[in-house]
C-alpha cells in the first residue's frame, strides 16, 4: 500500500498532505485523517461504497478527481471554519444560498465542483454569497 507524503499543512494545500508518492490520493490517509471509513469517505466524495476498497477502482480517473475536488474546496475553507474537521463540517453540512441551499457536498456529487470553486474564489474577494 502506498504512503502518503508527510506534508505539514501550513506549507501547502491541504490536499498535498494526502498525496502519495505517485501524485495520487491516499485513500486510507484521508478516511483516517477524518476520522471515516472507507465507506463513509465514498459517500461523502459521492462514490459506491466499493469504489474505495478496491484497489483497481480507487486509482480510476473518476475516483481520484472526486477526491481531489472534495479536497480542494475542504482545504480552500480550512483556515476560515477553523481547521480541517470544521471544514468538512462545512462541507457536508452548510447550505449554500447562492446553489439553492445546497451544500458543497451535494454540488461536488453532481459534477459541480468548478462552480463550488468560483462561488468560493467570489466570497474570498469580498463578494456576496
Amino acid at each position: 500500500m502506498a504512503h502518503a507524503l508527510k506534508i505539514p499543512e501550513h506549507n501547502g494545500p491541504l490536499i498535498l498532505s494526502y498525496m502519495d508518492r505517485n501524485g495520487k490520493i491516499a485513500i486510507e490517509q484521508v478516511a483516517n485523517g477524518f476520522g471515516m471509513s472507507k465507506g463513509q469517505l465514498a459517500q461523502t466524495a459521492g462514490l459506491a461504497r466499493e469504489t474505495l476498497y478496491r484497489s483497481e477502482r480507487s486509482a480510476t480517473v473518476k475516483t481520484q478527481g472526486r477526491l481531489r475536488e472534495m479536497l480542494e474546496i475542504i482545504s480552500r475553507v480550512t483556515d476560515w471554519a477553523g481547521g480541517k474537521e470544521q471544514a468538512m463540517a462545512w462541507y457536508r453540512a452548510q447550505p449554500l444560498p447562492a446553489f439553492g441551499g445546497r451544500t458543497a457536498e451535494a454540488l461536488v456529487k453532481d459534477g459541480k465542483a468548478a462552480a463550488v470553486r468560483d462561488y468560493l474564489d467570489h466570497m474570498a474577494v469580498g463578494g456576496f454569497a
